[in-house]
Parts: structure tokens; sequence; C-alpha cells
């Protein structure tokens, strides 16, 4: 399903990968990852599962957005970005931190910008900021030794402003301090269980932050990423504020 917002066209590929198309540009976040581009991702838990793109190769991507190494996947780069694309990077992404064979961005054959956690760029017309993105410490994304699964300085979260429509993506975040002072149109964030905000985190984080509309996305991948989307949506319509579900 295609949503319609503000003049863009969005679609959640599955996972963490969204397309936004506008007048002249299209911008991903996160492509690839579990076989989400090549139709090879079967989910976990028969009837949980965001059905795969079928053999996603696009290539017409202008900017390409990749919040932090658990999204990072080179082949699902190349399957949406055009030869001149521009990849904006989180600049913490440790290819030898995966143990998935992986090339390093540096070395991926596109012009790429690596960012930090709060920056400010214009690439391709298309104003970007980053923000924070991680796990609190003092919350329940944590392992048996209290570590965060996403520590502080892992990667960001985008708010990307495509036709001057601001579209945010989370990454792989709890809802944190100052996120919902941001100026959003299109709010796009986690609604599972685990690793990051869940249904109920992001359905208060869309109250305070008061969007033109929401599309979760990262979730039912697997079973450890389960989200009640359902109910998501009727928390934040009894909001007042607008929600649409892209599940195919």
């Amino acid at each position: 399903m295609t949503v319609r917002h503000d003049g863009l066209t969005v679609d959640w590929l599955g996972y963490a990968t969204l397309r936004i198309e506008g007048e002249d540009t299209v911008v991903y976040f996160d492509p690839g990852r579990y076989g989400t581009l090549t139709g090879e991702w079967e989910p976990d838990t028969p009837g949980v599962g965001h059905p795969p793109a079928q053999d996603y190769d696009a290539r017409d991507g202008d900017v390409v957005c990749i919040t932090h190494v658990h999204h990072y996947d080179d082949d699902g780069v190349e399957r949406v970005a055009k030869e001149d694309a521009t990849i904006v990077a989180f600049e913490g992404i440790d290819v030898t931190e995966s143990d998935r064979d992986l090339r390093p961005v540096e070395e991926l054959p596109y012009d790429v910008v690596e960012v930090g956690m709060e920056d400010e760029l214009v690439v391709d017309d298309v104003p970007i900021m980053t923000v924070p993105a991680y796990n609190d410490p003092e919350g329940k994304n944590v392992t048996a030794d209290g570590t965060p699964i996403h520590p502080k300085g892992i990667g960001c979260g985008f708010v990307a402003s495509v036709d001057e429509t601001n579209v945010f993506w989370t990454g792989d975040s709890d809802a944190l301090d100052g996120h919902e002072a941001l100026d959003v149109s299109l709010f796009v964030p986690s609604i599972s269980q685990s690793y990051t905000m869940d249904r109920h985190d992001a359905a208060e984080l869309a109250e305070a932050m008061d969007p033109d509309l929401v599309l979760p996305i990262h979730y039912n991948t697997f079973e450890a990423l389960e989200g009640d989307s359902g109910a998501f949506a009727e928390d934040v319509a009894k909001c007042g504020v607008p929600v649409v579900l892209d599940e195919r």
C-alpha cells in the first residue's frame, strides 16, 4: 500500500525500510536486512509479519539515510540507490561489530556523508537533521547486566524535509527527551515490543508531538518485534492525531 501525505508518496517496504518520494526527489531510510528487499524473509510466527518486497531493485534513490549498524545492509543500499546517490550514514557504523559480511560504508560506490547525533545538513536540496537514538539505561531495553541494547552513540534518527514536509524516522530508539519538541508532519515510529519504543511510548510521543500523520513501521518482522498495530492506531486516534497502517 502506498500512503499519500502532503504531496509525498510513502511506502513501507518491510522491517525498517521506508521510501519517500517527492516531486523530484526520492529518499530512503534504512534499506534492506532480513531479506525485506529480496522476498527471502519469512516471519518466525505464522500470521505475523509485513510481507517483504519481491526482488526490489528500483535504484531510484537520490538520498539514502542509515541510522546505525543493525539497519545497515550494503546490498540493500545498492538495490535502492541511484548511481549518483548520496548516502547519509551515522558516523559510528562499524561493520566489524556485526556478524554479517558487510562492506564498510566508506567503500560504497557513492558519495558518503557521515553524521553524528545532532547534525544539520542539506543533501540534494533535502534539509536533514539528525537526532539522538538510543535506549535509556534506566528503561526496559537493556541486557541482563543492565547494558542498553542500543547505547548512546550507536546511531541516530532522521528528520528529512522532502518538499518542505518534515518526516521523522526514529531509528532504534526509546522515546527520548527532546523528541516531542520536533516539528514533524509525518511521524514514523517503531512500535515493536522489544529493542525500541513500544506502541504505548510511541502513542504518547505522537500525542505530545502532534504531527499531521503517523505511520508506524519496524514491527512484526519476527517474533521479538511483534507489535499490535491496531491497538496503537486506536490509541493514537483517541488523541486526535491521524494515523495510517501500511499492512498488505
